[in-house]
């Protein structure tokens, strides 16, 4: 981009001399390569999506299905080779297995003949009558398809189509529709086998059979993310001193009881004798994880809220600056709602996707028209693909939001006629989004993708990219996102003294929302998961209904965040090219200035104190002879 104002001559302080930190007219498109690199990878995620779609059947997870490879409880395509196969069994929801009690497993496969039933049998049937007579009665054939009901007595190879006699009585158990013997002999042989089997799938499917069993329990929870995150919204817009006492008193309370409940339900699971599936197990461990993690996030939040409890009357008055700055652009509180719709409707799709994935395989035919699904290799590398699909395409989606809000809120700072603000400066700002900056949104969001995951090795570098800045001064300048970044850091830099501590502890409270939000639904996660500890793995939902709600959360939060931090790096370029002169005015208006000022003689006054003690305790000190 052509740079005005003079050759470069010392880098770190002449940013201010090559940039005339103004809104420009004239823009460019900017980081053009990585928005078609964002592109082939929509390619790769699009070519998962069909091939999830067209060799996936998430239904066999949960619904089971028969050795035939009809899924119980929907209508089904034929197979080629299997005569059975393609039957109508929306009536028929149950799995029953034909020799109940003697089952075994070979290669993760129990090697019994099962159906699809409309019911289990309630008595024990004794004889073939007693079949017939059960499924003249209830509708229920408890032999092979192709033998009909009359025939049960007269085909001679009836004992080899129809149950093993004789059928203990058997009830459909909830979670998987499997009709489970009640006899108590053939329920420990029964159950044994499904534990064996179970523990034998890998991480990945156990993984999606507890995401397929908990997804109405996720989605419930995200709605609520969503409730308690609009809350929030309308508590800063319209803050006072008791709201933000309130809202600190009640995430330290959900710090404390979502700890609590972690570590009661780790006593709880570790101390039961029944406890014998590995997805149990599994979640014996992330418990214990999930427990250490929030009780040092508890004593690290509550340590500084503590240090920083005197500045609450500071952040009040900042959040109303910029509740004042919503104000004139009202459009702004809008922007979470379609980000939210677009986040809500790309999560459905991947995790539609990822259960599809989970499922994918061929269907092959073996002896006597049976059918087995044989998984492809190569499902492990798509997952992981697929997830980095995840996080980069949610923050691709934030990182929008966030320039957009950016440009709004600069395009009204650098306007001298504050009454009179510029017409649609939202829109404006999404038509420059679209027309030039998509791939600095897409560098941005790949830069944090990326570093999001070592975060804690590479924190440094994070903070050195945080996009927010770097979002905003594209919108001044219209530069690429490393360029952006860049300049953000050095004018920062310059006016750290005055602006840090203001900053950092309006993020810190706006994250404090964002922690209030995610304790209280991952509350609500944690009591509706444990009512079905059996065969679900829900620690994992419990994880997605977390990250979940952080994003929602961060959505609608962040319209507060990016105008903090906008309106503050433009005070920065404005205390750094203008002087208040009349040649040189301020754009600023009176209430951020006198409001900037009041915070700097406070942290001045606070170095002054300290610094006097620090004197006089040295002073003071006298050396004591040595006896």
């Amino acid at each position: 981009m052509e740079r005005r104002g003079g050759r470069q001559q010392d880098f770190g302080d002449s940013v201010s001399e090559l940039r005339e930190w103004r809104p420009v007219i004239y823009r460019k498109c900017t980081d053009t390569v990585w928005l078609l690199l964002f592109f082939l990878f929509w390619t790769g995620l699009m070519f998962i999506t069909g091939y999830a779609v067209m060799a996936g059947a998430a239904e066999r997870l949960v619904l089971g299905y028969d050795s035939f490879g009809n899924i119980c409880g929907r209508k089904n395509a034929p197979v080629k080779g299997a005569p059975l196969s393609g039957q109508d069994m929306t009536n028929k929801k149950y799995v029953f297995f034909l020799n109940s009690c003697s089952l075994e497993m070979q290669s993760l496969k129990i090697s019994s003949l099962s159906l699809c039933v409309s019911s289990c049998p309630q008595e024990q049937l004794n004889s073939l009558e007693d079949l017939q007579s059960f499924a003249r009665n209830n509708g229920s054939c408890l032999c092979v398809y192709n033998l009909n009901i009359s025939s049960y007595t007269l085909n001679p190879k009836a004992a080899e189509l129809c149950p093993t006699l004789p059928v203990p009585p058997s009830k459909s158990f909830p979670l998987f529709n499997r009709c489970v013997p009640q006899n108590p002999e053939c329920y420990s042989k029964y159950a044994s086998v499904l534990i064996s089997m179970v523990n034998e799938m890998d991480v990945f499917h156990r993984i999606l059979g507890g995401i397929l069993t908990g997804k109405d329990t996720v989605i419930g929870l995200s709605v609520l993310a969503l409730a308690f995150s609009f809350i929030l919204v309308l508590a800063f817009r319209f803050i006072r001193p008791l709201l933000v006492h309130t809202l600190i008193a009640l995430v330290v309370f959900g710090l404390l009881f979502v700890s609590g409940v972690l570590w009661w339900l780790y006593y709880d699971y570790r101390n039961d004798p029944s406890t014998e599936l590995e997805t149990e197990k599994e979640n014996v461990k992330f418990l214990l994880g999930y427990a250490i993690f929030s009780t040092v996030v508890t004593v690290v939040l509550l340590s500084i809220i503590l240090v920083l409890r005197k500045r609450l009357p500071f952040t009040v008055q900042l959040f109303r600056i910029v509740g004042k700055i919503i104000g004139r652009i009202p459009f702004l509180l809008f922007q979470p709602l379609w980000t939210f719709l677009i986040l809500i409707v790309f999560w459905v799709v991947w995790v539609a996707v990822l259960l599809s994935l989970g499922t994918a395989g061929t269907a092959q035919t073996t002896s006597g028209g049976q059918v087995e699904y044989r998984a492809l290799s190569g499902i492990c590398y798509m997952a992981w693909y697929h997830f980095i699909g995840l996080i980069w395409t949610s923050e691709f989606i934030l990182a929008c939001q966030q320039m957009t809000i950016a440009g709004a809120v600069v395009t009204c700072y650098f306007n001298r006629n504050k009454s009179s603000p510029p017409p649609h400066p939202v829109l404006s700002s999404i038509s420059v989004l679209f027309c030039y900056h998509l791939g600095t949104a897409v560098k941005g969001s790949f830069l944090i993708t990326i570093l999001r995951i070592p975060r804690m090795v590479l924190l440094y570098l994070y903070n050195v990219l945080k996009q927010k800045h770097a979002y905003t001064t594209t919108a001044i300048h219209g530069t690429n996102f490393c360029t952006s970044a860049k300049d953000a850091v050095f004018i920062l830099a310059k006016n750290s003294a005055k602006l840090a501590s203001i900053s950092c502890f309006g993020d810190f409270i706006l994250f404090l929302g964002k922690v209030f939000v995610v304790c209280f639904t991952v509350f609500g996660g944690l009591m509706a998961f444990n009512y079905h500890r059996e065969l679900q793995a829900w620690v994992v939902p419990l994880l997605l209904v977390g990250f979940f709600a952080y994003l929602i959360s961060h959505s609608f939060l962040s319209v507060f965040e990016v105008t903090v931090d906008a309106m503050f790096l433009c005070f920065a370029i404005d205390m750094e090219t203008n002087d208040g002169s009349a040649e040189k005015p301020y754009f600023v208006d009176q209430e951020l200035l006198s409001f900037v000022s009041q915070s700097n003689k406070l942290t001045e006054g606070q170095k002054q104190r300290s610094m006097r003690s620090f004197q006089d305790n040295e002073d003071g000190t006298e050396l004591q002879p040595m006896t």
